[in-house]
């Protein structure tokens, strides 16, 4: 038993990077389409991308075509030459864009000096001298965020999107386990100094899911506490033992597995037996019972149908503080897929609370 809950615990500070979660079943290369197993994320309407171990890697989906029981099959957006070999494992991907040179936005590659060390970052420049910080999630990279990228600059706003230690691009720890917000944070505070070393006077924190529970960390701990303008949160962990006792029920693990992983991790050697550099403070990541700590206006981006990091915390954050909290509704879309689904929806929420709140690039 013992074995079983270091190995939960492990799975949890260092999760597999990108499984494969649906299979390619046909390529049609004169069609440019290509059919895959149907699951709750691949019959969704949008455009998405699909992780591939064949020629390509990558490839971007379009419209759903048609679906029957088990299958669905989509447009596809990039183009595939006869005779390229596309294998059948694929892991189904919300991240659409891939690189920053996809924008056709003018950008660079900087390095942000953190306690962890030399931390790589995009900075797209623009006017304002309040810049958005955007933070990526659990088990991917900072390519995750591009797609926030275009209205955020629209809207006037440079963009500096971070790496974070452990997270494949910045620097590893001794472990190379998260701490799940609880050390990450420093990287982004120290993204926080650097922008304003280069002219930001305030910014504002865009958290994507374990990067939510990594940017509020920041806002309730930084040093730099007094620029932060507001908090933009997709599809965020607010509580990380609600969405770790999902994710064990969704994975057919019963009680009281997840809680005893939990109970290893909360402890330094139980924890450093788990994979992980200390002990993890799940109390303080509880930011619905620290509601009264935080002090600027938040927006939620959350889908009732995320599927991965269920809602919940995130309603009682904004029912804790309904005076700091905007949480407009969505559903349908899966976890971190917002932009993918209702592209026009999601970017007007951003746009929306932005002028609301003040937080205009002019501003």
């Amino acid at each position: 038993m013992a074995l079983l809950v270091f190995s939960v615990a492990r799975r949890v500070v260092i999760p597999a990077r990108r499984p494969a979660d649906t299979e390619i079943l046909a390529v049609d290369t004169g069609a440019q389409t290509i059919e895959l197993t149907r699951t709750p994320d691949t019959e969704l309407p949008g455009r998405y991308g699909l992780f591939t171990s064949g020629t390509h890697g990558y490839v971007k989906l379009g419209a759903v075509l048609g679906a029957d029981a088990t299958t669905v099959r989509r447009k596809l957006l990039t183009q595939i030459e006869p005779g390229s070999q596309v294998d059948r494992s694929a892991a189904f991907s919300g991240w659409y864009y891939s690189t920053p040179s996809e924008l056709h936005l003018p950008w660079e590659n900087v390095l942000i000096g953190s306690p962890a060390g030399p931390c790589p970052a995009w900075l797209f420049s623009a006017e304002s001298t309040t810049w958005v910080i955007q933070i990526h999630g659990r088990g991917v990279t900072r390519a995750e965020c591009l797609r926030a990228v275009p209205v955020l600059h629209a809207a006037g706003f440079p963009n500096l999107v971070v790496s974070y230690r452990n997270d494949g691009e910045a620097p590893r720890s001794r472990s190379g386990a998260y701490a799940l917000g609880a050390h990450e944070w420093r990287d982004v505070d120290a993204a926080i100094s650097f922008a304003r070393r280069r002219g930001a006077e305030r910014v504002i924190l865009m958290g994507w899911s374990m990067g939510g529970a990594v940017a509020l960390q920041t806002a309730v701990n930084s040093g730099n506490r007094d620029r932060i303008a507001g908090l933009i949160l997709e599809s965020p962990v607010v509580d990380w033992r609600s969405v770790l006792r999902f994710q064990a029920r969704e994975a057919g693990m019963h009680a009281p597995l997840p809680d005893l992983a939990m109970s290893a991790l909360s402890l330094p050697l139980t924890a450093r037996l788990s994979g992980a550099d200390g002990a993890i403070p799940f109390d303080s990541l509880d930011m619905v019972a620290r509601a009264d700590e935080l002090s600027v206006p938040i927006l939620i981006l959350h889908s009732d149908d995320d599927g991965f990091v269920p809602a919940d915390a995130s309603h009682a954050l904004q029912a804790a503080r309904p005076d700091l909290v905007t949480m407009p509704a969505f559903s349908v879309a899966r976890h971190t897929k917002l932009w993918n689904y209702d592209e026009a929806g999601w970017s007007a929420a951003i746009t929306d609370w932005l002028a609301e709140q003040g937080l205009s690039a002019s501003a």
